[in-house]
């Protein structure tokens, strides 16, 4: 963790940002449970998507539920800064950008109009390309190595989300599109590729800022990046009936206000390519909530698939032993 020196802090009209720290003894447990929260959260988040995707357009969906975020967060957000009067200055901004316009703006729209064209399993597959990117690229740019049992566990986890994805593949017999969209492939890559990204670039910035403002600041960079689909929004708002608009307020403030800033307060305590290994669990608990609230019910491989996501993501939490010398 970096450190801050009051005499070397330009900021004079603010307390010097100290760097957030775990506490001690409940870091942890703490970070386990934020991660908790964000796997089911962003897991309802498809299903959320799917129930209301035929009422909203991607980018009109994307706004409002950026919209929605932005209004919930800054009501606890805006006190703190008004308080505290610390706000990215100068260079400071430039990473904000980036996973704003990547992650909360360009993401949700890719995955949204992928959704349209791909079958679950296979969008599931598909953005789950993400931890891999992650992994790789913390290693390079963040440090972190590539820890034996991260990379093991990965492939593993990954393999699970293969076996989720063949599952629902043949789209039950619904009709749906062919899994092999072209375009709908490249949607769901683009968007795997624009949160690993914004990941690896968001890190730095939670050793300067809490959680709840880093992801506040990027729910306005995306908001502002998809004003352009306002008045598209307006008018399915005006036609959509009251379950698709309240689905939409959903996804706003629970996967999205909640469950990105309970990401970015793991992200703040837990090495980047670790918890990106997480969300293999993902498309596991989307199934289980499409089980109880759609009554859809898995096949074979998709509960087999769940199992060896699980057994994946804890082969990641294993640290490789380093042989004493006696």
């Amino acid at each position: 963790m970096a450190s801050t020196h009051p005499a070397s802090n330009p900021r004079t009209d603010a307390a010097p940002p100290a760097t957030v720290t775990a506490p001690a003894g409940g870091g942890s447990a703490l970070g386990v449970a934020a991660v908790l929260v964000t796997v089911v959260l962003w897991a309802s988040a498809f299903v959320g998507i799917r129930a209301i995707g035929p009422t909203f357009s991607p980018g009109p969906l994307t706004l409002g539920r950026l919209a929605v975020a932005a209004v919930v967060l800054g009501a606890l957000v805006l006190p703190q800064l008004f308080k505290s009067r610390l706000l990215p200055r100068g260079r400071e901004w430039w990473p904000i950008l980036g996973y704003g316009v990547m992650w909360f703006g360009g993401y949700n729209v890719a995955l949204n109009a992928a959704e349209h064209l791909l079958d679950a399993g296979a969008a599931a597959l598909l953005i789950n390309v993400n931890p891999i990117l992650v992994a790789i690229m913390a290693g390079f740019f963040l440090k972190e190595g590539f820890p034996r049992w991260l990379l093991i566990g990965s492939l593993v986890a990954f393999g699970g989300v293969a076996l989720i994805a063949l599952g629902s593949g043949s789209g039950a017999g619904s009709g749906e599109r062919p899994t092999a969209d072209v375009a709908g492939v490249l949607l769901c890559l683009l968007a795997a590729v624009l949160a690993a990204v914004s990941v690896i670039i968001q890190k730095p910035v939670l050793r300067k800022f809490p959680a709840g403002q880093a992801t506040w600041f990027g729910i306005m960079v995306g908001a502002l990046c998809c004003l352009p689909f306002t008045g598209q929004l307006v008018s399915e708002l005006q036609a959509a009936p009251l379950p698709a608009t309240l689905g939409l307020v959903y996804l706003g403030v629970f996967p999205t206000a909640i469950a990105f800033t309970t990401w970015a307060y793991a992200l703040s305590l837990i090495d980047a390519g670790k918890l990106a290994a997480t969300t293999y669990l993902v498309p596991g608990t989307t199934i289980l909530i499409s089980w109880l609230l759609l009554s859809e019910v898995p096949s074979i491989w998709g509960l087999v698939g769940g199992v060896v996501c699980l057994v994946g993501v804890g082969l990641t939490r294993r640290r490789t032993r380093v042989a004493r010398i006696p």
